[in-house]
């Protein structure tokens, strides 16, 4: 069956065809609004006249090259491309401040392949015995994953643990707007029927990230016709010694993991894994002060992990037939027309066309190696471009995602109202990320909750009796305590030193 997978993707048109996916979902992922998602949805039915394997691979190409791209306008534009890169933002944008905008490229590229190959080897050889661990979690334990995922806002909140936790229960409420899950109650739209779905995550990412920027931006008159920052980009490799490669081998392998755990718990989502990922190393590290100031630690925690989802989302959808996130929902339907059904017997009954699929992602992610490697002169060039024609331009983009997304005039006002709510926290000094967290985790945490809820019959007992619910609940509070002590630390060291 591997032969004869070998035979099926090595051919000029399937390997042509994840070329071109890969090349796609690179532009999809840099341009903020588009996504992953949005390019598999759109070239789905031009795979349905291809034969099995090839139109499979195109959509590979698309997914894998999707969720990398995201790292180009995350660095340079200090706007997340896709969800996935959010925290790429937080030491990639000061990197590119500093002029080191091609070092971070090369770094978010390089980790980003090593990722994406550490998480395509755990699909291959773990994935039968991953899945079984997953078919154990209720909602109950998804609860409990969504209430630990949510101390990261202890973490991130910067100087004020008060203001984090403002911002944190702000995105909670935010994401509590429209219809409420299991029941369909209608909750904060105040008579609005374009709020019954809520908001979308993207059109809040667009407007805290970019247009906040630009309206900053905007502001200050007198350096618009400046360029971005002082750029280098002649860079030798993918500029990361191999000191610092050594030196960042834990937190390589930690964020992979964290991504591939992540990628095969249905509906958490990149995003998670990678504020997870920069959260565990931030904490672990010994200068967790640098960190939003532009450091590679970072940059190689959330690119490695949010890559490494790739190939843990893909271990439930084969394995069970459970779509780990959106896209793969999307490669399910692609399964499904092209006549492979994923389940326990998927590699007896369609052997070839699985290990077809792991040289595809293979292939997909040396293509996505050498083509953004080889692109980064030009993608950091657009950093020469003097403030007041650039930000125009982003500002059409940032329009034009918003409206793309859902096709709603509506999402457009609302992006200009996360911008100036953006603004509105900067002069707070409220950090924004926390808000960000809020609404990822809010609506999982709630959904799950109110699930976990109707099947025990309204038993709270329920979260402490089962042990892996409990487990999570105990590092969540352990995680919570040893932020606030380590806050405590730092506000009691000024006052020692002075005395």
């Amino acid at each position: 069956m591997v032969l004869e997978a070998f035979t099926l993707v090595f051919q000029p048109m399937c390997l042509l065809l994840i070329l071109i996916g890969v090349i796609v979902g690179i532009i999809f992922g840099s341009i903020p609004g588009l996504s992953a998602t949005m390019a598999v949805v759109l070239f789905l039915p031009m795979s349905f006249g291809m034969t099995p394997m090839n139109g499979i691979s195109l959509l590979v190409g698309l997914y894998l090259g999707g969720i990398s791209g995201g790292l180009i306008s995350a660095i340079l534009l200090k706007i997340p491309g896709t969800p996935s890169s959010i925290s790429t933002v937080f030491d990639g944008g000061p990197m590119a401040d500093k002029g080191e905008a091609g070092k971070a490229l090369g770094v978010g590229i390089l980790y980003s392949f090593i990722g994406g190959m550490i998480s395509i080897f755990a699909l291959m050889f773990i994935s039968p015995y991953l899945a079984a661990v997953t078919l154990k979690f209720t909602p109950v334990e998804y609860f409990s994953i969504a209430i630990f995922s949510l101390t990261i806002i202890a973490s991130l909140s910067g100087n004020s643990l008060i203001n984090g936790l403002i911002a944190g229960l702000f995105g909670i409420a935010l994401s509590m707007v429209g219809m409420a899950p299991i029941d369909a109650l209608t909750r904060f739209t105040f008579g609005q029927y374009q709020l019954l779905s809520g908001f979308d995550i993207v059109v809040i990412l667009i407007g805290v990230f970019a247009v906040t920027d630009i309206i900053k931006a905007g502001f200050d008159r007198k350096h618009l016709a400046d360029k971005m920052s002082k750029t280098s980009y002649e860079l030798k490799g993918f500029g990361i010694s191999l000191k610092e490669f050594k030196e960042q081998f834990v937190n390589m392998i930690r964020s992979a993991l964290i991504g591939i755990g992540i990628g095969i718990l249905p509906g958490i989502g990149g995003s998670t894994s990678g504020l997870l990922a920069y959260t565990a190393e931030k904490n672990s590290s010994k200068h967790p002060e640098k960190f939003g100031t532009g450091i590679i630690d970072g940059i190689i925690a959330s690119e490695t992990s949010n890559n490494a989802v790739i190939g843990g989302s893909l271990i439930p959808l084969l394995t069970m037939g459970i779509p780990g996130n959106t896209v793969t929902a999307i490669f399910l339907g692609g399964l499904t027309i092209h006549g492979i059904s994923p389940g326990p017997l998927i590699f007896q009954k369609s052997g070839k066309f699985v290990y077809g699929i792991f040289l595809a992602l293979i292939v997909a992610n040396i293509f996505m190696l050498i083509f953004e490697r080889a692109g980064l002169r030009i993608f950091v060039k657009l950093l020469d471009i003097p403030k007041h024609l650039l930000l125009p331009i982003i500002m059409v983009c940032c329009v034009v995602g918003a409206y793309s997304n859902n096709s709603r005039i509506y999402d457009v006002w609302c992006v200009l109202g996360f911008g100036l709510l953006g603004i509105l926290f900067k002069k707070l000094k409220i950090p924004t990320t926390p808000l960000i967290i809020g609404f990822i985790l809010g609506s999982m945490a709630e959904e799950n909750l109110r699930r976990a809820l109707q099947a025990s019959a309204g038993n709270w007992s329920v979260f402490v009796t089962r042990p892996i619910s409990l487990a999570f609940l105990l590092i969540a509070a352990f995680s919570v305590l040893m932020t606030f002590r380590k806050q405590m630390k730092q506000k009691a060291a000024p006052v020692e030193e002075e005395e």
